[in-house]
């Protein structure tokens, strides 16, 4: 049998004919299954004639028969349905006739693509009366399509490749494969007939001859995906197909671990919006219906592999279709396409069908601006407020069309999503931004001569492989940079922490090979900056990091914040002792009477440095990526309670010297912005994974958070499978939190009270 979408071996749902009938079989129409009962174009056939493509009406004198064959009586002569070993010794028999019938009618131009028609409850699976023969898809592959250029029933060509008056391609066979197997399956719940979980026998169907795409290692995953979730349901998939459905029950789509759907041979009309929360969906089967559009919500379907919509009314397809970068298989066949989309379809496949919709598509509208969340207020100590940006902006050299195959190549373009990125920073305003993923070449060729012009200031420090490589690769190295407004702060220290450099020179770790083969490969960094504030003479540490992303090694990810804290600790203990900054100006003229007359009054005298008598008692704020989740990490426990046990789940038994001996701790107090709101929703959005993974720490006894920048629109993310797109240039979300610096209780002295004297109980 030639390779094809679908093989079939025998099983519930097939049919055979019985020998004795092959020899009237040129005597008779090739009439197939499911063929409309009215068709004018065949001369001389009569509406009481027992119809092999639709159930025998109440007069017809098969119909007792029908009502027998489905209690399962089979009748000599007659059609039989092999379920199981039923007829299991005609299988060879049938699959060389099929051959052979195939060839006889190769000659006849009458014979039709057939259409599904009224159920009436009973499906196409029984067929009395007169002969009809099922033939397998894998046989239309070497043999020249015989189907004219009528039309059906509802309308739509019988052929895609009709009209186009081009010679047959693998990609139109493989439509006309698609449809033959399509049409076979009008029977109730043929789909769940010839599940393998029914059926042992059944082969696996050949996929579409698309190779496979070339991936690379993401490096974008944060968290673990749903796999193990869909894992631990029972049931995944629904066939609803051949029950005469015009609607379907919103309750369908209140199950988003479904990830096979047959709607096939209904007649529905229309597919509702809804369909878009069925992500993990991978095949989805809505043939022979009557459908004549598709939802744009369709394109949320990024799992598909599969999407049959054979033989409906279709005239266009959605652009927001370019998102599903995984499919393979796309039937349209028996659909009075468009001919821009036929063309593309039958000469070049699904792959470059779905490339064209992606790449014409004019994007989705704009969303609303994220709210502002106020937190405080108030109008006290408006000047000490202060806002910060913690922001993983993705890297150039990270965003491939094999990583992010739903985004359009135009808005993967670092020359559009440096702009984008640019001025969501201006038009937050903030006085602090943290961005990670930025390569040493954008720092210096764009960010930094860009920001300047908004008073920025920056510091930037690339993964710690820039070392060993050459000047010219180095510069695609990825890094953090922190820009800082320079009117506000003056930055007083700047540290690298390599965390795979520190952690093999510690005393402790000696020997220890989980060291070695897991934490020292990963080149991830942070950059601590020490602030002063001119004016108000408060200081503050901020610590920008980006911490290794690969789920697998939550071990890591632990040895990395730890290592972290550590040395953070270290550094406060030193600029508690930092002497004062005597020399504040932001600038100074050369001659005074050059001064304006709108600058002649005499600024305000910049306040003295704070004194710190303690590490901890220095503000601390805490951005990056921290690829770790919110609910069960050992990162955010650690951060969040100050310590974490050496018998954590994260560590899975791993020695890491003093770290899994002692256990880690940090004497700092830290929350998440965040969390005063609950965490958003998400900070990394893709269509494997989307979860908190980005954090805004501050330190609890320091700083209050005044305010937040908010969620993204709600309605504009139902039909955004993910980011980038041309509104958000990263997979990561921007965060902006703003801060004001708490006053400094000062000790009072309080006279002790040892209430009335004795004299004064006299009187």
């Amino acid at each position: 049998m030639a390779d094809g979408p679908y093989r079939f071996q025998q099983g519930a749902g097939h049919f055979y004919y019985s020998q004795h009938n092959q020899q009237n079989h040129h005597q008779r129409h090739g009439q197939r299954a499911g063929s409309p009962v009215n068709n004018t174009r065949i001369g001389g056939f009569s509406n009481d004639t027992p119809s092999p493509s639709r159930s025998p009406g109440p007069q017809s004198p098969a119909h007792n028969t029908y009502g027998m064959y489905n209690q399962g009586h089979h009748q000599h002569g007659q059609h039989g349905m092999m379920n199981g070993g039923t007829g299991h010794q005609r299988y060879a028999m049938q699959m060389s006739m099929s051959k052979q019938y195939q060839h006889q009618n190769h000659h006849n131009q009458g014979h039709q693509h057939q259409q599904a028609q009224d159920h009436a409850g009973h499906g196409h699976g029984a067929h009395v009366g007169g002969h009809q023969h099922n033939l397998s898809s894998g046989g239309m592959s070497n043999v020249q399509p015989h189907f004219n250029q009528h039309h059906m029933q509802n309308g739509t060509p019988s052929s895609l490749h009709s009209g186009l008056n081009k010679p047959p391609t693998e990609h139109w066979t493989l439509q006309l494969q698609l449809a033959q197997g399509a049409r076979e399956m009008t029977m109730a719940h043929s789909h769940a007939r010839n599940h393998p979980m029914v059926n042992k026998s059944i082969v696996a169907g050949v996929s579409s001859g698309m190779k496979e795409r070339d991936k690379e290692e993401r490096n974008r995953a944060g968290g673990e995906t749903n796999d193990a979730g869909r894992q631990k349901q029972v049931w995944a998939a629904l066939d609803f197909g051949g029950q005469n459905l015009k609607v379907i029950s919103p309750t369908l789509f209140g199950y988003p671990f479904l990830t096979k759907l047959f709607l096939n041979a209904n007649k529905l009309s229309y597919l509702p919006s809804a369909i878009g929360r069925l992500r993990n969906l991978t095949q989805l089967d809505l043939s022979l219906n009557q459908l004549t559009e598709l939802p744009p919500e369709v394109g949320m379907l990024v799992n598909l592999r599969e999407l049959l919509v054979i033989d409906n009314n279709l005239e266009t397809l959605p652009f927001e279709m370019g998102s599903l970068y995984q499919l393979e298989i796309l039937g349209v066949e028996g659909n009075p396409l468009h001919d821009d989309f036929k063309s593309i379809i039958v000469e070049h496949g699904t792959g470059e069908l779905i490339k064209h919709l992606r790449e014409q598509a004019p994007g989705p509208e704009p969303p609303r601006d994220r709210d502002w969340i106020s937190l405080d207020d108030s109008l006290e100590n408006l000047d000490d407020r202060f806002s910060v940006i913690s922001w993983n902006t993705l890297c150039d050299k990270y965003a491939t069309q094999s990583q992010y195959g739903y985004t359009p190549s135009a808005a993967l373009d670092w020359g559009h999503r440096k702009e984008v990125i640019l001025d969501e920073i201006r038009n937050r305003n903030a006085d602090i931004i943290c961005l990670q993923e930025v390569d040493l070449e954008s720092f210096n060729d764009f960010f930094r001569s860009a920001l300047a012009h908004n008073d920025y200031k920056g510091v930037f420090w690339n993964k710690s492989r820039a070392k060993t490589m050459g000047e010219r690769e180095a510069k695609l190295v990825d890094g953090c940079a922190t820009f800082y407004r320079n009117k506000r702060f003056i930055l007083l220290d700047k540290q690298l922490i390599a965390f795979g450099n520190i952690a093999i020179n510690r005393p402790d770790m000696k020997g220890e090979h989980d060291i070695f083969n897991r934490v020292m490969p990963r080149d991830d960094i942070a950059v601590v900056c020490f602030f002063e504030d001119r004016m108000k003479g408060t200081r503050l540490i901020v610590v920008n990091a980006h911490v290794f992303w690969d789920p697998v090694f939550k071990d890591v990810k632990v040895v990395q914040v730890a290592i972290l804290m550590e040395q953070i600790t270290k550094l406060a203990e030193q600029y508690a002792k930092w002497p004062p900054c005597k020399d504040k100006a932001l600038y100074r003229f050369a001659d005074e009477d050059k001064i304006g007359e709108e600058s002649a009054e005499l600024p305000e005298e910049p306040a003295p440095s704070m004194e710190y008598g303690e590490g901890p008692q220095i503000p601390l704020i805490m951005c990056g990526d921290y690829n770790s989740l919110p609910n069960d990490s050992g990162v955010y426990e650690l951060l969040a309670s100050g310590s974490l046990s050496s018998a954590h789940s994260d560590l899975n038994g791993r020695k890491y010297g003093n770290f899994t001996r002692d256990g880690m701790s940090h004497p700092f107090s830290l929350r998440s912005a965040y969390n005063h709101v609950g965490e958003l929703n998400f900070t990394n959005y893709t269509p494997t994974f989307t979860g908190v993974i980005d954090y805004i720490w501050y330190s609890t006894n320091a700083l209050n958070v005044t305010g937040l920048l908010g969620e993204i629109d709600k309605e504009y993310l139902q039909r955004v499978p993910g980011f980038p797109n041309y509104h958000f240039p990263s997979d990561h979300l921007a965060l902006q939190a703003q801060f004001s610096v708490k006053g400094r209780k000062e000790k009072k002295i309080v006279e002790a009270d040892f209430g009335p004297s004795s004299r004064d109980r006299r009187t």
